[in-house]
Order: C-alpha cells, then sequence, then structure tokens
C-alpha cells in the first residue's frame, strides 16, 4: 500500500499502548497503526497505562479514519486518527486522537515528525501540549517527565551494559 496521503476508515480492533493501536480497514485490510506526531510513555513509564486506556478509551471497538503518511522503521503504518467525539460515539469521526492524548497530558508532541503535519495540526498540538504543560495534567505531574525516546535509550544502554558485565 502506497501511504502517501492515503485515507482509510477503520474499525479499531486493540490499543498497544498510548500510540499504537491495530485496525481492520475498509477492504480487508489490518493495520498496525503509530498515530502520528505523538509519542506517549511507554507501559513502564509513569503515565503509561494511562496513555494506553486514554487512548483505548479513544478508539477501541470504534470506526476511525486513518490519514495516513509513512511507514515507521517497524512497518507500522504513520497516521493521524480521527476519532468520534466521546459525547457522540456513534458520530462521524471528527476529533484528533492525537490532540487529545496531548490536551490529557498523556504524550509529547514529537515535534521531528512536525514538517509532515499541516500548519493548522502544528498550531493546535503545539497548543494542546502547552495547556496541559500548565495545567500540570497527566505527564505533567512531574516537574521533570523523562521523554519515551530518551527513556527507551536509557533502557537499551542499560540493557548494553548489563550484558557487557555477563562477559
Amino acid at each position: 500500500m502506497a501511504l502517501a496521503a492515503t485515507l482509510l476508515l477503520c474499525l479499531v480492533t486493540a490499543v498497544s499502548d498510548g500510540d499504537t493501536l491495530h485496525a481492520d480497514c475498509d477492504g480487508g485490510e489490518v493495520l498496525t497503526v503509530r498515530v502520528h506526531a505523538i509519542d506517549a510513555p511507554e507501559a513502564g513509564q509513569a503515565q503509561g497505562r494511562n496513555a494506553r486506556r486514554l487512548l483505548a478509551r479513544l478508539t477501541l471497538h470504534r470506526e476511525v479514519e486513518l490519514r495516513c503518511v509513512d511507514r515507521d522503521r517497524y512497518g507500522r503504518a504513520v497516521c493521524a486518527v480521527q476519532v468520534p467525539p466521546p459525547e457522540d460515539p456513534d458520530a462521524a469521526p471528527s476529533m484528533d486522537a492525537g490532540e487529545a492524548m496531548l490536551e490529557a497530558g498523556l504524550a509529547w508532541w514529537y515535534r521531528q515528525y512536525a514538517d509532515a503535519q499541516t500548519a493548522a495540526a502544528r498550531r493546535r498540538y503545539a497548543a494542546a501540549e502547552a495547556r496541559a504543560r500548565r495545567a500540570r495534567v497527566g505527564l505533567w505531574k512531574a516537574v521533570d517527565p523523562t521523554p519515551p525516546w530518551q527513556w527507551r535509550r536509557e533502557q537499551r544502554e542499560a540493557g548494553s551494559a548489563a550484558s557487557g558485565d555477563a562477559h
């Protein structure tokens, strides 16, 4: 599948963590999806379980609209995810799940991928993260929360150091 600006309607069947879900799409395609332009805490991090719970509450067993822009190094489709608003789960997808994760303070705006967003989406994402930081909600309750990309690097380095000590 060419992912350049691909728009898909899908049913979310599972949520792995705060930025990864699984979906059955029109035409029978099954996708593992990385939510575009956010990075949520990992399961082993503070707020990781809360991030997964929120993404599940927003998407699980719901029809969503995926605007896929790329594939990541793990082969996942990288997509903006539009969901029905929580107050009307049977409505058409009209709420940005990534923005909702930022607003709740359960993800970082992944700025290194912002160039693939529209200018309007970049403004919304920046504002949502800033509001969450000011309100000190979710991961922003901590004075200096560790971003997931840093946490993953530290885990890899700790694993390398531990395996190096074993020899």
